[in-house]
């Protein structure tokens, strides 16, 4: 069977969790990416921070981009699945939680992470479907 790291987006680029909404915004554009994981020092994982969240946690509410970092839009325990998680487990979890993205961790450490698109590629197009229904209305309880 597949695993996770079989179909991951390898070595996925962090935001630091001390770093301003501004340097993660520029780091999204320059990647061309909608999301970024945040990530301490030791790379370990506290978050996944989305464009989505810029807009509705910092801008919508008048604060100053400048002056925010990752670390305060990091709510919740982040959702992650182990390296060798077979991609039907993941396809569970990301529905579980109604998540588009789910962060790939290896030893503590984030190694890649799976979107969509990834399992576009290596599902079958009725389990994509399902997964597209349970997550379009929006995460369950936090992280997208």
């Amino acid at each position: 069977m597949t695993s996770a790291a079989e179909i991951m987006h390898q070595g996925a680029e962090c935001v630091d969790e001390n770093e301003s909404l501004n340097v993660a915004a520029r780091k999204m554009r320059d990647l061309g990416v909608g999301a970024l994981p945040i990530c301490g020092t030791d790379r370990r994982l506290h978050g996944i921070l989305t464009d989505r969240d810029i807009v509705i946690k910092c801008l919508a509410e008048d604060k100053n981009p400048a002056e925010c970092n990752a670390s305060e839009m990091a709510s919740g325990k982040p959702f992650y699945v182990d390296a060798d998680t077979e991609v039907d487990a993941v396809l569970q979890q990301m529905m579980e939680h109604r998540v588009k993205r789910m962060p790939v961790i290896r030893d503590h450490q984030l190694v890649g992470i799976i979107s969509e698109s990834d399992l576009a590629r290596h599902l079958p197009e009725e389990k994509l479907t399902q997964l597209v229904e349970s997550i379009k209305s929006g995460p369950a309880d936090q992280l997208s």
